[in-house]
């Protein structure tokens, strides 16, 4: 993943909390694999509205090169991750309807980071690292 210093939806950038961020690794000389999860949100355009998202990455690779220092949480964001499937989205608010967890509990706590997200759009949300994205610099 490649952080980058400003916000641009086209290039698909996910804030990332680093607390929850998590990963192992193995292999031997020349050929690592990565695997991982962290929390995070989101913005995406769907139907011509911009929406916003939580849920998690599933951060992995495997064909490192170099051994990445899991004590780091940029060196393991920083590291070759294959994001070809994005993040796994568990609620999203897009300003008037809600779609994801069943328990109202859930509902609430999603609601209360996403409306506040959508409100300040596009300001990276409080206590999250970003932005990150999967795509090559341009």
């Amino acid at each position: 993943m490649k952080r980058e210093a400003r916000f641009l939806i086209s290039r698909k950038p996910f804030a990332i909390d680093l607390n929850t961020l998590t990963a192992t690794q193995s292999g031997s000389t020349g050929r690592f694999i990565l695997d991982g999860h962290a929390n995070a949100l989101w913005f995406r355009r769907r139907k011509g509205v911009t929406v916003a998202c939580i849920g998690t990455l599933h951060l992995w690779a495997h064909y490192l090169t170099e051994r990445v220092d899991l004590d780091d949480p940029h060196a393991i964001l920083s590291a070759d991750l294959d994001g070809r499937y994005g993040g796994d989205c568990q609620g999203r608010w897009d300003g008037t309807g809600y779609w994801g967890a069943e328990n109202p509990d859930v509902q609430e706590q999603h609601l209360a980071i996403l409306r506040l997200m959508l409100a300040k759009y596009p300001a990276l949300p409080p206590g999250y690292d970003g932005w990150w994205t999967y795509q090559a610099p341009s």
